[in-house]
């Protein structure tokens, strides 16, 4: 049985009672499906909530800490070495729906005196599912109680290989179509579920053999990226260099399988 530290403990305890009147909110959602003005609005109160329940319960398990959120932006703390990234709902359209794939993403970013900085523990929780994957930098990755580790897979053809597409219009989404056509004649299939921190968990566990996207944000893949690492997984930039926990383009999976999808999202 896996021993997590007091450090994850604050963030499963953290992310577990946010939890609780979210899947609450969900089940109101579900009714509010069939209504003619939609569950939309209900969401984003549901969204703002759940990161002002995270917002208080962090800030009283560690005072001072800096806090990154989806919905308030950067709030400085007075402990500049430390900062939370939190994502309160990540798949919202899912969430809106009432489609059960949807997480709790939370980080914990700690920065040295030099300036570097490093994610040093990550929790990605599915309430509906009850899957709380977690990992601290050096000790592994897991699955509830289970140590989980990156798929075997070495043929690309055969692998298994995750995406996100954003809505027409929006920025990237012709790149998208493109890459997916690139990758989708090498492998056996492509899954786009709407969840990146699932995504990324779930190819931290092997379900998944590799994982692109662009155009996401820091609290999209801080806990996710450090998973991999911690499950024996590889995690670059697509197509130049640059620092992949701003989310704006990222590849990740098995030491196999990650470099040929790399590779055929460059052509």
């Amino acid at each position: 049985m896996a021993l997590s530290s007091a450090l994850l403990q604050v963030m499963m305890d953290a992310v577990r009672k946010t939890a609780r009147p979210m899947m609450r909110d969900f089940g109101e959602v579900t009714e509010l499906q069939v209504s003619r003005k939609g569950p939309a609005d209900f969401v984003t109160a549901a969204d703002i909530k759940a990161e002002q329940t995270l917002f208080e319960l962090l800030a009283k398990s560690r005072p001072g800490y800096g806090f990154l959120g989806e919905e308030r932006g950067m709030v400085e703390g007075t402990d500049k070495s430390h900062t939370w990234i939190v994502d309160p709902i990540d798949g919202t359209t899912n969430f809106m729906h009432a489609i059960p794939h949807f997480a709790i993403n939370l980080a914990l970013e700690r920065r040295a005196p030099d300036g570097s900085s490093e994610i040093v523990a990550g929790v990605t929780y599915n309430p509906v599912t009850n899957e709380m994957f977690w990992a601290e930098k050096g000790k592994g990755a897991y699955l509830n109680d289970k140590r989980i580790r990156v798929s075997g897979r070495k043929d690309l053809a055969d692998s298994l290989v995750a995406t996100g597409l954003p809505f027409l219009g929006k920025t990237g989404h012709g790149q998208a179509i493109k890459d997916v056509h690139a990758v989708a004649q090498r492998v056996a299939g492509i899954r786009r579920f709407g969840s990146a921190s699932l995504d990324l968990a779930w190819t931290a566990m092997g379900r998944y053999d590799a994982f692109w996207e662009r155009n996401l944000n820091p609290w999209d893949v801080a806990a996710g990226l450090l998973m991999i690492t911690e499950a024996g997984g590889v995690v670059s930039t697509i197509d130049r260099d640059g620092d992949v926990r701003t989310g704006a383009q990222i590849v990740v999976g098995n030491p196999d399988i990650q470099p040929l999808v790399r590779k055929a999202l460059i052509g």
